[in-house]
Parts: structure tokens; sequence; C-alpha cells
């Protein structure tokens, strides 16, 4: 077999038909038993039309290998997480494309303890092996079997994050995206209300749906945030969530309809855990950061930069014993949940500080409230997007710039260069011709628009 595109650094993901099909998706499954030298596997998938087809493949590939397959069935990418450490698996997989178009699909896999896969700990193992074909006799014993329990499991170690006693009536829009969130998040609602919890749901686009009749869900991008806000506001909540197909990130918006953007989610939680824990150690990206330290640092608690995404962030969660990770794109990591990302978590979080009047951020109960005065000290950009035909060239001009100006450079993730009010990170994309810019200052929105002129002028230089 020719070289399997589908690979990328961290996990699998492409076209339909061309990448991925059900073909390549079996010699993945058994590849990656072999590679694992695995006996269980846990696996789920996304609601995407593909998703079972693809599920079915690579369950044909594991049992050819004689694994123990336990299948979730329709889930969260999180749930395959838990569930790999919650049954002692030796690996699992998701079948989702997150938020990808129509025409993708992939896979999210994990070794044994939930770690991530990356190039150097089995992902370019199985590839190579996915692609050769040359693999070990078949194995008896090979089964699929119901996963029993793990929703259930799943849900007592999400609600284990917080007091729901402690939680205050208030009413909460969430909008699943007709994509995978809305059988986990019933089962969660259920709980709280078995428990007592005083929240009211209004619910849309909750029924999983592969055909995405309002899109594909991706609450990141700009254009898709109004329907959630809006929606907010016709329902008089509180609170809107919402999340992107595999559930593993999930946005905020304020009692207006206000989209928070994510780095005041990453400030605002680390703040919940510093007070729950005091003196512990809180993980963030180097994309915007001014907030985020300043957070850590008034509530004594311990900063510790990792690169962005989610294999450097779960391995310095685990190296720092931290307690917690975020990133501004709405990934929120959690020591004591498998050292993984979720989406549920974070609202649970956010719905028990705004339950709080005394709570570590002045305490008000409004989520505009709670973040008002990070917006205000630690105004922001938003992530940029600069399609290049040579980014390399035009990092080269922004550092020949900027530099020699700055009072401190950071290469950990791209160039990121200090001034005394002022701050920003650019970075290439791992996947296409694309430089990513995000400008923050400390208390000056003006500042942060002329910055971003500045810079943008030099990065079209070209």
């Amino acid at each position: 077999m020719p070289h399997l595109a589908c690979f990328t650094a961290y996990d699998i993901r492409g076209r339909l038909g061309l990448d991925l099909d059900p073909a390549i998706a079996r010699r993945i499954g058994r590849a990656f038993a072999e590679v694992m030298q695995a006996r269980r596997v846990v696996i789920g998938r996304d609601c995407r039309v593909s998703s079972q087809a693809l599920a079915d493949a690579t369950v044909a590939g594991l049992m050819e290998a004689g694994v123990e397959v336990l299948d979730l069935g329709l889930c969260g990418t999180e749930e395959m997480y838990f569930a790999t450490t919650h049954f002692a698996a030796d690996g699992g997989i998701a079948v989702t494309a997150s938020h990808n178009p129509m025409d993708y699909n992939g896979m999210k896999l994990v070794r044994a303890g939930s770690a991530p896969i990356s190039a150097a700990t089995g992902l370019d193992a199985i590839r190579a092996l996915a692609e050769s074909g040359a693999f070990a006799p078949m194995r008896p014993g090979g089964l699929v079997c119901g996963a029993e329990g793990a929703r259930a499991a799943y849900v007592r170690q999400v609600l284990a994050f917080i007091d729901p006693a402690a939680l205050h009536p208030m009413t909460i829009l969430v909008n699943a995206g007709n994509g995978a969130a809305g059988p986990t998040f019933d089962a969660i609602a259920d709980a709280l209300a078995a428990l007592g919890a005083p929240l009211r749901f209004v619910r849309m686009q909750h029924e999983p749906d592969g055909n995405f009749p309002n899109g594909i869900p991706n609450p990141l991008l700009a254009q898709n945030r109004p329907v959630t806000g809006q929606a907010v506001r016709a329902a008089g909540a509180d609170m809107g969530i919402a999340w992107d197909g595999d559930f593993d990130r999930c946005f905020f918006f304020d009692h207006e309809g206000r989209f928070i953007d994510g780095e005041y989610i990453v400030g605002l939680l680390a703040a919940a855990f510093l007070a729950k824990t005091p003196g512990a150690t809180i993980v963030h990206d180097p994309r915007v950061v001014l907030n985020t330290r300043n957070v850590i640092a008034r509530a004594g608690g311990r900063a510790v930069q990792a690169r962005t995404g989610h294999a450097f962030i779960k391995q310095a969660l685990r190296d720092h014993d931290a307690v917690y990770g975020g990133e501004m794109s709405a990934h929120h990591y959690f020591r004591d949940f498998v050292h993984c990302d979720s989406g549920m978590i974070p609202w649970l979080l956010v719905a028990e500080l705004m339950s709080h009047p005394a709570a570590p951020l002045a305490g008000l109960a409004p989520l505009a409230d709670l973040v008002g005065a990070m917006r205000a000290d630690f105004p922001s950009s938003g992530e940029i997007n600069f399609t290049l035909a040579d980014p390399a060239a035009a990092m080269a001009r922004v550092s020949a710039v900027f530099a020699p100006q700055a009072m401190a450079r950071d290469d950990m993730d791209g160039l990121s260069l200090s001034f005394p009010d002022w701050r920003f990170n650019l970075r290439t994309s791992n996947t296409e011709p694309v430089l990513r810019l995000n400008v923050e200052s400390r208390g000056c929105p003006d500042l942060v628009t002329r910055r971003v002129a500045d810079i943008r002028v030099v990065i079209l230089a070209g």
C-alpha cells in the first residue's frame, strides 16, 4: 500500500475515499494492536455518517490481532479517554473528524493509561506497519463486546469535580450542534437532577445527526457563534454552552449572548482550581498568556508553559503533576480526568463558580462579571490567520523588525516577543501554509489594534 496521507503528527485525519476508507481503517486497527501489543482496546465513534463503517472496519482489524474490543458506540472522544483507563485497556480509538468538513473523517488514539500517541511513541510505527501490511499471523480470540457501565462511570467522574449541592438555580442553554454531545449531556443532566441540582437546561440542535443540517459544529469560527448567542438571549439564559462535533472542546457565552474568548475561560478555571488546591501547578499554552499568568500569580499557583497541542499539554500535566491545563482554543485538561481534555467538566466548574458569591475573582455571579476584569486588564486580538506562499519568510521578516526592540523572546512555539505593555505570538500551522497571530496588551485595546496593524504590514510585505 502506498504512503498513508491520513496520518498527521498526533492523530489520523483525511478525506473519505481518498485518504481514508474502511480498508485503510482495518489495516490501521490491525497495526495499532500489534504496535501497542494490545489485548484489550476501547473504541468509540462520533455521529458522522461514515463513522460507523470506519469503526466496524477498525474493530475487524483489531479482532484479527486477537484483541478484546470494548465498543462504546456513539460517544465523545473524552469518553474513550476515560474508558481506556477505567477498563485498564491497552489503548483506545475514537473514530472522529471533530470539526473538519463533511468529506473528512479520522481517528484519535491513546495508549494504556490514556497517554497520547505521537510519532515517537508509536504513531510512526503504526503508519509504517499499516502501509507495509507485514502483519503477524492472525491471532485467535478476537471478540467485540459492549462496555457495560462505561457512561455511568464517566458521569460519576465528571461530577466529582464539583459539589452539586452548591449549585444555585440557573438556566443554561446548550447547543450540541447535532454532534455527539447530546446523549452524554443528557446523562449528566439526569444525574444532576437526581442529586437535586436546580439547573434548567434549554437544548438546541441536540439530536446527533451526521448530516449536520445546521453546519459542522465548530464554535471557534466567529460566523458560527451568533446562533448560540441569539438563543441565549431568547431563552433568558444565565449562560450558553456550545460544543464541537466530538465535544472535547466547549465554548461559553454570557447572559447577553456574548462569546467568551478561550483565554479568559483558562484564567477562570485556573482560579477555580487554585481555590480548591492552593499552590497547585497550572499548564498553559504560549499563544495568549498575560491574563492566565496574572490569575495564577495572584492565587499563589505555579504557571508552566507547554507547546500548543494536546500531546504537549498532557505530557506537561504528567511531568509537573499539574491539576489543570488550558489552551485558548477551548481545550481544557484535567489531572483527575486521566490527564485528558474534557468538554463537559469546564461548564460544570463555571456553573459552580457562578453559584458562589465569594468566588476567587470578585465573585459576582454573572459570567460576564467573572471575566469582565480579565477582558479589561488584558485585551487580546483573537487569533488572526494569514495564508501565505512562504510563511517562513514572513516569520523571518517579523523577527527582524520586532525582535531587536523586545524585552524577551520565546521560541518554544513559534515566535513570542514581549514588550513593556504588550506581547505577541506568531506561529506556523502544522498542516497548511498559514501563519497564526495573537496580540495582547496590558489594559489597552487600542494598542492591540495598532500592533496588529503594524505586524500585518510586515507579514504581507513579501
